[in-house]
């Protein structure tokens, strides 16, 4: 899991748990506050995994060269409802975009391909904890 442009660091402690459970990793960027906002999150009883990037752009391209699926939680015209998202059967980045402006238009053709989640009410998209959590738990193949 990727939340490469963080907003809230109570996100972060979201995201690191759900990491814990799905037996995932956590990358995240070396911004000065991200330190003390995985350790307030952290209600783990041991250090989460936990990958650092100084340059997201380019960590994923280092990641798409590996061979690694790159999936976007993102609104696009040619996103795939996350019922569409089968299980990973190879190694895969959940890319999470800045709570308000989304994933950067630089990284968006990084994607292999975008997932969005469908939603009935008024509001346009879900808290970025909970968008990654979903889509983090599809594709462990736990929903």
């Amino acid at each position: 899991m990727a939340p490469l442009w963080p907003l809230h660091g109570a996100n972060l402690g979201t995201l690191a748990r759900t990491c814990d459970a799905t037996g995932a990793c956590l990358t995240v960027p070396r911004f000065p506050w991200v330190p003390e906002a995985l350790a307030r999150g952290n209600t783990l009883r041991k250090p989460p995994c936990v990958h650092w990037t100084g340059d997201p752009v380019g960590w994923l391209e280092r990641e798409r060269a590996r061979g690694t699926r790159v999936v976007g939680v993102e609104l696009a015209d040619e996103a795939i409802r996350l019922a569409e998202l089968p299980p990973a059967r190879e190694r895969t980045v959940i890319v999470l975009g800045h709570e308000q402006q989304g994933i950067p238009p630089e990284a968006l053709d990084l994607l292999d391909v975008c997932v969005e989640i469908p939603m009935v009410g008024t509001g346009a998209s879900l808290n970025v904890a909970v968008a990654g959590s979903l889509v983090l738990y599809k594709l462990a193949g736990l929903l």
